[in-house]
């Protein structure tokens, strides 16, 4: 199979997976793996084309950003509210990201750590579906400092790979009270300062071996997966709120512990 061709597997991968509860960086490593790619190789292209599906939510809620921007430009309370929440949500993984990355980059090349993670937040996923009480409707300005910090501290748990990013801070809100189209959302912007300074780190340390084309996977490969994630995700992200806010999210729990176990029982018998 050829880069190219890779590239835009991986790059479908990521825009199917990135927004749905269910894990993109578990399964961009089960597929290097099971497929048989070099997971060192491909893991700087798995956390660049993430860029590709965040992009996707800025040009979808491109008027929830703008009228934010100029209603901190005004110094309006709900536009600073959203602000504060987004940023009360995001500073916990800067500061547990940074002093937790060696153990990180461990786990990121452990496929089992991805079964076993998938299964178990499967497993979390129906729980909090069955015990939680969603309140009602409202704007990510409107949510409490608490609730914001807590969001933050659920996304910390996604460092661990299959754990889902997106799974975690949904379930997180869920968990303490958000509407399921509230919590998604969050998630959503929550994801755009989260993975620009993932890529940003991740593209500092390993600037040298891509500047000069050490390795097989180079800025072209990049470039392809970037793209193919983008169109994914922007079809994606609005058939994905459509379908919790009338389904929920038990079918992606269940989803995880299927693709858990089959993976993790495959591996096992290589």
């Amino acid at each position: 199979m050829t880069l190219t061709i890779t590239a835009i597997l991986l790059g479908i991968v990521e825009g199917l997976t990135e927004f749905l509860p269910v894990s993109s960086t578990g399964h961009l490593i089960l597929a290097t793996e099971l497929f048989g790619f070099n997971a060192d190789t491909w893991k700087v292209f798995n956390v660049v084309i993430q860029l590709g599906a965040i992009l996707a939510v800025v040009v979808l809620y491109w008027r929830t950003f703008w009228a934010v921007g100029w209603g901190i430009l005004r110094l309006e309370p709900l536009s600073l509210a959203f602000l504060r929440n987004i940023l009360l949500a995001f500073t916990p993984s800067v500061v547990i990201g940074l002093a937790m990355k060696p153990y990180i980059d461990i786990m990121l090349g452990s496929p089992m750590v991805v079964c076993w993670a998938l299964v178990l937040g499967g497993i979390a996923i129906l729980a909090i579906e069955r015990t939680a009480r969603p309140g009602p409707a409202t704007g990510i300005g409107q949510l409490p400092a608490r609730q914001a910090i807590g969001v933050g501290l659920f996304q910390c748990v996604a460092m661990i790979p299959g754990v889902s990013r997106s799974g975690a801070t949904i379930m997180g809100a869920l968990a303490m009270g958000s509407e399921r189209r509230t919590a998604a959302e969050f998630s959503f912007f929550l994801a755009v300062p989260t993975m620009l300074g993932a890529t940003t780190l991740e593209l500092h340390e390993n600037q040298a071996a891509l500047m000069h084309g050490a390795g097989p996977v180079g800025w072209s490969e990049i470039a392809i997966g970037f793209c193919v994630s983008f169109v994914v995700a922007l079809a994606v992200i609005k058939g994905f709120v459509a379908y919790i806010s009338r389904a929920g999210f038990a079918p992606f729990a269940w989803y995880r512990i299927v693709i858990g176990l089959v993976a993790g029982a495959l591996l096992m018998l290589r």
